[in-house]
């Protein structure tokens, strides 16, 4: 019997991701010009004619993973602003779920990996180069409002908001990619190690 246009579709998007997955895995090991497109279909077991009707290129698969990485970051840095609780409660939940996604998760660590890289040079393309520029302060927005509100309540340190903003993020970004660059890493500090940079109150209490 002939697949009908949703199975198709679906087939489709699968074979779609499994290519964003494997070019992620290569990009974030070996970067983006050490990277071939027939590597990338290699790693997929796919011809790499038939790839090319997925991606016309190697710097659109690169692309099209920098706007999803960005994307999905802005909206859990915005779910954890607009959540409706205290700053406090909002700063620990964000450190926890952010350790334990480094811990479980080597694709997140790889897309840590991969917009280090894109953010720290300008020989990409055109393309990914303007969506970092348009959505990169997103998630340090989000998180120095959130750091503001903690001053105002009085949990959270005196001090600029938006440089506990980069404090925060650069210590996640610097886990995640300490993690997947190490075997031996060794195991993921207590999210509340973390929290004690930023809260004034006790971050270890039985309530944790």
């Amino acid at each position: 019997m002939a697949r009908n246009q949703e199975q198709n579709d679906k087939i489709r998007k699968e074979r779609k991701e499994q290519i964003r997955a494997e070019a992620l895995r290569q990009f974030a090991t070996q970067g983006l010009f050490a990277t071939r497109i027939a590597d990338i279909a290699a790693g997929v077991g796919m011809a790499q004619g038939l790839l090319y009707h997925y991606y016309p290129s190697k710097d659109m698969i690169f692309v099209d993973l920098i706007d999803d990485a960005l994307d999905k970051l802005n909206k859990a840095s915005l779910y954890v602003k607009d959540m409706q609780a205290s700053a406090r409660e909002k700063i620990l939940f964000a450190l926890q779920e952010l350790l334990k996604t480094i811990e479980t998760s080597e694709q997140f660590s790889d897309t840590c990996r991969l917009i280090a890289q894109a953010t720290n040079s300008t020989a990409i393309p055109e393309d990914a180069q303007q969506l970092i520029e348009e959505k990169r302060d997103i998630p340090y927005e989000a998180i120095a409002t959130v750091m503001a509100a903690g001053q105002r309540e009085g949990s959270v340190i005196a001090g600029d908001p938006r440089m506990l903003a980069i404090l925060f993020w650069t210590s996640v970004n610097g886990l995640a990619i300490y993690y997947s660059t190490r075997k031996d890493a060794g195991e993921m500090p207590d999210y509340r190690i973390l929290a004690k940079m930023f809260l004034r109150d006790k971050v270890f209490g039985e309530e944790e």
